[in-house]
């Protein structure tokens, strides 16, 4: 399934992008506005940054697995 597909799926939810230059970052899936990729990502203590990444630069998003239980 293409990745756009994804995106209501996996709003709000923990995600892993992957680029089309081999590199990727995880977060909370915010949305898509404006062309742009919206992801929370955790800097570091307690700081947070909403993160915009162009969509052509997406390969691809991957929800997180859920824990067996």
């Amino acid at each position: 399934m293409p990745w756009q597909q994804k995106i209501p799926y996996l709003m709000n939810q923990p995600i892993e992008v992957s680029f089309v230059d081999g590199t990727g970052t995880s977060g909370v899936l915010y949305g898509v506005s404006g062309g742009k990729l919206l992801v929370m990502e955790y800097l570091y203590h307690a700081q947070f940054a909403l993160r915009q990444y162009d969509v052509f630069t997406v390969q691809d998003i991957y929800g997180y697995p859920g824990c067996p239980g």
